[in-house]
């Protein structure tokens, strides 16, 4: 498609003229979205967009437009060489919960009765195909196309999981549903793309799109299908019996995920059943762009019946975009504690899921030029839920000739020194020298040393004025030295020291977080004092042995190694002032001698995966998240941030949310904050 910069929008829509212009903006962002996904308009502005033309020809229905995508299938910008046996239609929109309120009632209308029940299930981010199997045996898959005839892609069918070349019954049938990419297969088929040269996907649809059609490519992107109806099968069956019928014959659909179809007797349910899908969105696996309301007996939908494009019995109740397009503005180069430089775009702000964004993460500058982006460039950017938003991929087709070159830096942006390029994330050549500042804030956290009073204005006194340089230079602080210091008082210098001394006795565990080592965090260091026992163990150390560490694989062992190597001057003087000498939590330490003494108890959470989510109350409530999963560790329980399958145990505190939701759905047992201070109340630290 042509370039397309200025695309009409909904309030632009005043003549025949704008009308027509807005039809030409959709059919042509429908066309590439429905090609490769690499459409210039964001779902909210074609949505939009499609919107304002359908309000245009309600007004003026004696100039409707041949090409006009209302009304049409995929909008009316594709078509296949293979027949559908049965039409594969599109679904209507609604954009509120008004609106499917409004949709509900005239269906209702339609039956004279309310439907027996609705079924309530996530609409995934994919493409729709069709798969025919004959006796059991997969035989053809089809895209949609126009929903009269398909595009034949079965040459992709043994790289989709859940698309079983065998059925568990030797029937005939035709399922439809739609193949996407999750998250993690998204992240493995770029990864793929940029080691054999090629630029990686702008977002997991593009990559669904141009997978399902490439052919004789030198290597292998896996995708995922989810059915969502089949045609052949008992024409009685109610849609969530339906689904019932496929999983039975081996066939993946959403009922394995958190947001799993359910059936709802009310309008009320359903309303409700879609604010749970919404708030699980940020934690799927996989891109859902709205929740599909149908009502689920098989008599109601034959009853409502279909349209030229859309059944009657079926609604997408759309959601914000996550995905929009914007403008790149700007690049900002940023040093972090360790001295990373990393870039930011800075972007035209644009609002994405209810959210005004104008900067989003650039991974490094080897990514910036595999993706080719340009200052200028219109842009995909990407935002799930509390997700830092990411620049994706540039629209190359909307260049005009006015965009400029990115600019890297020559020197490092913060001290003028020189840039270590010989890794994809370029560092300062002083490494953690370059922000102390920083490196020494992080390090004084509540959840690394935890020492009270020193804070940013505090940290960058100690270090212009020349006596701290990182972090073991906390340790030979005098009192004298701290009273030289401007607003520091004698109350204040005692509480100070006080504070570093407590720290000195820190354990291992967070000590090791405290030296802020690339690719671990609270967590992993926990595990890596647990492992090693002692400091001079950790530094001991090799590749291999870093790698036995539960978590630490081969690539991120090369890493410590190299940054242990990297702080052995700090190391070196962090023992020379016995810091790092204890080995656990003082709590913990003493919950281990008591479990010797006692033959070799365990703790309350042996066995048993524990996720912490919500406000915590009662005894609970002074702990930050990192002290609750210290809690957990010591109760011999394993600490975890997200729920699934593995998970055994939820701490469901206030405003739990949508991981109180998923757990609810698996089964996994829930305790409140206060249930969970009894069980855990030998372990609870002193007060």
């Amino acid at each position: 498609m042509g370039p397309m910069t200025h695309p009409v929008v909904a309030a632009d829509l005043a003549s025949s003229a704008d009308y027509a212009a807005a039809v030409a903006s959709a059919v042509a962002a429908s066309a590439a979205y429905y090609t490769d996904g690499s459409s210039p308009l964001g779902d909210d502005e074609y949505d939009a967009l499609v919107r304002a033309i359908e309000a245009w020809e309600q007004a003026h229905p004696q100039d409707v437009l041949a090409e006009s995508p209302t009304g049409k299938v995929a909008g009316g910008a594709v078509q296949g060489d293979v027949p559908h046996s049965v039409p594969m239609l599109s679904l209507d929109n609604v954009f509120s919960a008004e609106e499917l309120a409004d949709w509900a009632a005239g269906l209702e209308r339609r039956l004279g009765r309310a439907p027996a029940g609705w079924c309530v299930e996530p609409k995934l981010d994919g493409l729709a195909v069709a798969a025919r199997y004959r006796a059991g045996v997969l035989q053809q898959v089809l895209t949609r196309g126009d929903g009269l005839a398909g595009e034949d892609i079965t040459h992709a069918a043994d790289a989709v999981l859940g698309l079983p070349g065998r059925l568990a019954e030797p029937v005939d049938v035709e399922l439809r549903g739609e193949v996407l990419l999750t998250t993690a297969q998204f992240e493995e088929a770029n990864r793929i793309r940029l080691a054999h040269d090629a630029a990686p996907f702008a977002h997991p649809r593009s990559g669904a799109a141009g997978t399902l059609r490439a052919k004789d490519r030198p290597y292998r992107i896996e995708l995922t299908f989810f059915a969502y109806s089949a045609i052949g099968l008992d024409p009685d069956l109610g849609h969530t019996a339906l689904l019932e019928r496929l999983a039975a014959l081996g066939v993946n659909t959403a009922a394995t995920t958190a947001a799993a179809p359910r059936r709802c007797e009310t309008v009320e349910q359903v309303q409700q059943r879609i604010a749970e899908i919404t708030g699980l969105r940020a934690e799927l696996p996989f891109g859902i762009d709205g929740v599909v309301v149908k009502a689920d007996d098989a008599a109601d939908q034959q009853q409502a019946g279909s349209g030229s494009r859309a059944p009657r019995w079926a609604v997408a109740r759309k959601l914000a975009a996550e995905h929009k397009v914007t403008r790149l503005l700007d690049v900002e180069w940023a040093v972090g504690r360790t001295g990373i430089i990393a870039p930011r775009a800075v972007l035209e702000p644009v609002v994405i899921d209810g959210v005004t964004v104008t900067y989003a993460t650039l991974h490094n500058p080897a990514d910036i030029e595999r993706r080719g982006l340009m200052l200028g460039d219109q842009v995909f950017v990407y935002r799930a839920g509390d997700v830092i938003p990411r620049v994706e991929a540039p629209l190359v087709d909307q260049r005009t000739g006015n965009e400029t070159p990115i600019a890297f830096p020559e020197v490092c942006p913060r001290c003028g020194d020189q840039v270590d390029r010989t890794e994809q994330r370029w560092r300062c050549a002083r490494g953690r020298n370059c922000q102390a500042v920083a490196s020494i804030i992080y390090a004084a956290g509540r959840d690394q040393l935890d020492i009270e009073g020193l804070g940013s204005t505090r940290a960058v006194q100690l270090v212009e004025a020349g006596l701290v340089a990182d972090i073991a230079d906390l340790f030979t602080l005098t009192r004298e030295q701290l009273l030289g210091l401007e607003r520091m008082g004698e109350t204040s210098a005692d509480n100070l020291l006080a504070a570093i001394e407590v720290a000195r006795g820190a354990a291992l565990g967070r000590v090791v977080c405290a030296l802020g080592v690339r690719g671990t965090g609270r967590t992993m260091s926990r595990r890596i004092a647990a492992h090693f026992g002692s400091m001079a163990a950790l530094r001991a150390a090799d590749t291999d042995t870093l790698a036995e560490v539960d978590g630490i694989g081969t690539e991120k062992a090369r890493l410590i190694a190299a940054e242990l190597a990297e702080l052995a001057p700090l190391l070196d003087k962090l023992t020379a002032q016995q810091v790092g000498v204890q080995v656990e939590e003082p709590q913990r330490a003493a919950a281990a001698t008591e479990a010797a003494a006692d033959g070799g108890a365990v703790g309350p959470l042996a066995g048993e995966a524990v996720v912490v989510t919500g406000s915590m109350t009662g005894q609970l409530a002074a702990l930050s998240r990192n002290e609750m999963n210290e809690l957990i560790e010591r109760a011999s329980g394993k600490a975890s941030s997200s729920v699934s399958k593995r998970t055994t145990l939820l701490v469901a505190g206030e405003k739990a949310g949508s991981k109180r939701t998923k757990a609810e759905e698996l089964g996994i047992r829930i305790l409140t904050p206060e249930e969970f201070a009894d069980l855990v109340a030998d372990h609870l630290p002193q007060t």
